[in-house]
């Protein structure tokens, strides 16, 4: 079976008035109308076609290629709206549908958002700017500390910027990790900067280094010796107390506490942290 909504390799089987017919297996033949058909072909020889329904919901190719597929994010403009819904330019001559109950905020013609494309139940492509419907925000298991991702930059928040990544995942690149040319709907590479304990991701633009875990080191062990070498900021303390202090998340803050505890520089003590006098 073809992929709808997506790049498919099909041989041409036959030509008529109104363009080629392409060998869809399964689903039947398939036409190419001639507007799509490029200069070089000939029976029995393959295409890379983008493959949709047309307003007969009837399985149709085009070589041209959308700005987004199935599966994936893009930010585009809204071209006009129906009863049903509303309609974004996404490259091809038939306007992609973002119905109302997929839409996070009303849309507004002549706007831009952040969308990600599907199948509805009747094959027919779809999008929705509720990306949490559709990607997961649980990063357990799924990436590793420092892992490098390409983000695409969805939406905007007090904390930060919700950022999509690698088109699987949400997660949220804090004020503090932002910086440049970040804008809604770029896309950029960035890193993973820690999963919390509840599975949710926050990001980074800049490759995490071991300067950067040496330098909170030196900042917990100058603060253990300004309070007389006891802090009550543990590893178990709440993330936001520790980014108030140290201005990372408590990942960072726990590994580092580690470093120092195998490097017999620190001791966990009832509920507070004690500095190891040498």
């Amino acid at each position: 079976m073809v992929k709808i909504g997506e790049i498919n390799t099909l041989a041409v089987v036959k030509q008529l008035d109104f363009g080629l017919y392409l060998d869809g297996g399964d689903d039947g033949e398939i036409l190419l109308p001639n507007r799509y058909i490029p200069e070089i072909w000939e029976i029995g020889s393959y295409l890379d076609v983008f493959i949709y329904l047309d307003s007969d919901d009837k399985l149709i190719a085009t070589t041209e290629t959308p700005l987004a597929t199935i599966g994936t994010v893009a930010h585009l403009e809204v071209t006009g709206s129906s009863e049903f819904g509303a309609f974004m330019d996404w490259g091809l001559m038939k306007d992609l549908m973002v119905p109302f109950k997929e839409q996070r905020i009303p849309m507004l013609e002549g706007k831009s958002y952040s969308v990600f494309l599907y199948l509805d139940r009747s094959r027919r492509i779809a999008a929705s700017s509720k990306l949490s419907n559709h990607l997961s925000e649980n990063g357990k298991n799924a990436f590793k500390i420092g892992q490098q991702v390409i983000l695409h930059i969805a939406s905007r928040s007090d904390l930060g910027y919700k950022a999509v990544i690698n088109n699987t995942h949400l997660g949220l690149l804090h004020n503090r990790e932002a910086y440049g040319d970040v804008m809604i709907g770029s896309s950029l590479t960035g890193y993973v900067q820690d999963v919390r304990a509840d599975g949710r991701i926050n990001l980074m633009l800049r490759r995490p280094s071991a300067s950067d875990r040496s330098d909170l080191a030196e900042r917990i062990l100058e603060g253990l010796t300004n309070t007389g070498g006891v802090s009550t900021l543990t590893d178990k303390s709440p993330p936001e107390k520790i980014h108030a202090e140290f201005q990372v998340s408590k990942a960072h803050y726990k590994r580092t506490l580690g470093l120092l505890y195998k490097q017999k520089k620190i001791k966990f003590d009832g509920g507070k942290i004690r500095l190891i006098k040498n």
